[in-house]
């Protein structure tokens, strides 16, 4: 990309104007901004190229000396001496895009005494059988929740006294340095808070909570599936206020060995032995709630399915219920005694023509193949 001029790195025409290059650039600046891409090599490097085209381009005493000369023409007086769009223009500009990217400075940071050092709201996961999950049930669930330490009043600091954060100096940001741009990012000694504790707190150790084991029965509604979730207000954590989050529950179905689930569908396998296919039998098989006739037609296919309308699952959010779908699997005898040949035999030629429908393809293939030797 280093060959490159520094319209074709913003990808714009050399009669861009100023508002059609300032618009290129935020774009190119969004896609290989280095909060976007961590630890991606060739997106930083794009990203200064970009900075630096967008440099030169934005200021017009600095664009005329590039067009005429080229980069040569900007050694000395550089980017650096720059009063017109320069680091000005990109400064405001990050602030505006990326204001919501690693603690960008327009925001107004919260009070470090209001801030949870936890969110409020918890997951937990719970396995259903297939039953259960079918015809809903009642669990009762045990839990770990997060109760606000009362000693220090959910700071981690003794008697609750913080002192300012010597690595931010109380800014709750610390700034790098990437050549001649400066990020910020959440300071990793206070989390952003702008102090830490002068002493830990004894009764949690510094941690701000402490943990409370407790037990709740959930009635779990009838056709819940895979990653459903369960809302039970007022069961999460519990924070410095004694605001109290919810518990949320996260469901796992297991298998049945019988029945396979799609949706609010269930399908069944049915072994169909030949004779049964071909006579169109009809024979009982199970359902979610008792048994069902499935009566075959006559020369039922391999893998062909029959819809029991409305036996299927009844919908989670009370929107009806899917259906229950039988697919035959046909299945063939692996060893014959004599009296079952003479018998197939026998039912063979009672077909007469019928039951012989591949010698007129196959006599026709034959005499064709036959001329290509002529």
């Amino acid at each position: 990309m280093e060959e490159l001029s520094y319209y074709e790195i913003l990808e714009v025409s050399q009669s861009a104007d100023s508002a059609t290059i300032k618009k290129a650039y935020r774009q190119m600046a969004k896609i290989y901004h280095p909060d976007k891409n961590p630890g991606d090599s060739e997106a930083e490097h794009k990203f200064k190229l970009c900075n630096e085209a967008y440099q030169c381009l934005s200021d017009e005493k600095q664009r005329s000396i590039y067009d005429r000369y080229g980069k040569e023409g900007l050694q000395g007086g550089g980017a650096r001496g720059s009063r017109g769009g320069g680091f000005d223009d990109l400064g405001s500009m990050f602030e505006e895009m990326f204001s919501g990217f690693a603690g960008g400075g327009s925001r107004r940071r919260q009070n470090p005494a209001e801030m949870e050092k936890y969110a409020l709201d918890m997951n937990v996961e719970m396995y259903l059988s297939f039953h259960e999950a079918i015809f809903g049930c009642e669990k009762e669930i045990e839990f770990t929740y997060k109760n606000a330490c009362k000693s220090c009043k959910g700071t981690g600091a003794k008697d609750g006294k913080l002192s300012t954060c010597k690595q931010c100096k109380g800014q709750g940001q610390v700034y790098i340095k990437q050549g001649f741009m400066t990020f910020s990012q959440t300071c990793p000694a206070c989390h952003g808070a702008g102090n830490a504790p002068t002493d830990t707190c004894n009764n949690c150790h510094g941690a701000s909570y402490n943990e409370v084991r407790e037990k709740v029965t959930i009635k779990v509604p009838k056709g819940i599936d895979s990653d459903n979730r369960l809302r039970v207000s007022g069961k999460g954590n519990i924070g410095k206020r004694g605001t109290r989050g919810d518990l949320y529950v996260t469901f796992t179905v297991k298998p049945d060995k019988h029945f396979q689930r799609n949706g609010n569908d269930v399908y069944i396998s049915i072994p169909v032995f030949f004779t049964q296919a071909v006579s169109g039998d009809t024979f009982k098989i199970p359902s979610l709630t008792g048994e069902l006739d499935l009566k075959l037609d006559v020369g039922t296919k391999d893998k062909q399915h029959f819809t029991f309308r409305g036996e299927g699952i009844e919908d989670v959010h009370g929107h009806g219920k899917g259906d229950l779908i039988a697919q035959v699997d046909i299945t063939y005898p692996k060893k014959l005694n004599d009296a079952q040949k003479e018998l197939l035999s026998k039912l063979q030629e009672s077909f007469g023509i019928e039951s012989k429908p591949h010698e007129s393809v196959l006599d026709s293939a034959i005499e064709k193949m036959k001329n290509w030797f002529k």
